[in-house]
C-alpha cells in the first residue's frame, strides 16, 4: 500500500462507523510509518486516510492514543495466527515451510519497521506480561508444528527443531542490523534449510569466483 501515492489522487473517504473508522486509520498510520520509518504527523495521517484533520480527533482524544492503538495492534499475536490458520497444511513441504516462513517474515517485518520508528529496543512495558508473552509464543510454536508434522519423516531433525531453525533463520534474514540490507526470500530460507546451499548430486559444478578470476588472469598473462 503506497498511502503517499494514494494521497495524491485527493479522493475523500467513505463515512464509517466509529470502530471502522478507528481501524481504517490504524491502517493508515502503521502504513504511513512503515514507508517512512518515522511517526507520521495527524495531517500526514488524514491526508493519506482521505478525512478531514479533525475527524481523528472524533475516535481518538489525542495522538498520543493514536500511536497507542497503533502499538497495541502491532504487538497483538491475533492477526499473526489468523494468517498461520489460512495456511494449506495438504500444499507440500516445500510450500508449506514457505507459506510459514513469509508469515513469519510479515510478523517480523511490521515490528522492526514499529518498533525503528518508535525508538524501541523491545516491547513497551505493558506488553512484556511474561505469562501473556509464554501464552502466545506457545500459540504459535504449536500451529507451526501442527503444520510441520505431517512431514516429519522427511526431516533428519525433531520437527521442534525444524520449526526454531525456521524461525532463527528467518529473523536474522529479516533484520536490517543483521542481512546487511537485503531481506532474505521465503523460498532462499526454505531451500537452504531443507537443501542447504551446495548443488543437488549430479550438477556441473560450477566455476568458483576466484578460480575463474585466476584463470582469467593467467589467460591473459599466456597471451602476451
Amino acid at each position: 500500500m503506497n498511502v503517499a501515492r494514494a494521497a495524491a489522487t485527493g479522493r475523500r473517504a467513505a463515512p464509517l462507523p466509529p470502530e471502522e473508522r478507528r481501524e481504517a486509520l490504524m491502517d493508515t498510520a502503521i502504513a504511513l510509518i512503515r514507508e517512512q520509518h518515522k511517526l507520521p504527523t495527524t495531517r500526514e495521517i488524514a491526508t493519506a486516510a482521505g478525512v478531514a484533520e479533525g475527524t481523528i480527533f472524533r475516535v481518538f482524544a489525542t495522538k498520543d492514543e493514536l500511536f497507542d492503538a497503533v502499538l497495541e495492534r502491532t504487538f497483538d499475536a491475533e492477526s499473526f495466527f489468523a494468517r498461520l490458520a489460512k495456511i494449506d497444511g495438504d500444499a507440500g513441504l516445500d510450500e508449506v515451510m514457505i507459506e510459514i516462513v513469509r508469515v513469519l517474515q510479515a510478523r517480523f517485518l511490521e515490528v522492526f519497521d514499529i518498533m525503528g520508528a518508535f525508538s524501541l529496543i523491545g516491547p513497551p512495558e505493558r506488553f512484556r506480561d511474561p505469562k501473556t508473552q509464554a501464552r502466545q509464543e506457545r500459540k504459535g510454536s504449536d500451529m507451526v508444528l501442527a503444520l510441520l508434522e505431517p512431514y516429519a519423516d522427511q526431516f533428519c531433525f525433531p520437527v521442534e527443531r525444524v520449526a526454531r531453525m525456521m524461525r532463527l533463520l528467518t529473523f536474522s534474514g529479516s533484520h536490517a542490523l543483521i542481512n546487511d540490507g537485503e531481506i532474505l526470500p521465503a523460498d532462499e530460507i526454505v531451500r537452504t534449510i531443507l537443501y542447504g546451499v551446495a548443488e543437488p548430486s549430479g550438477s556441473p559444478a560450477k566455476p568458483h569466483r576466484t578460480s575463474a578470476r585466476k584463470d582469467s588472469k593467467t589467460q591473459q598473462i599466456r597471451g602476451k
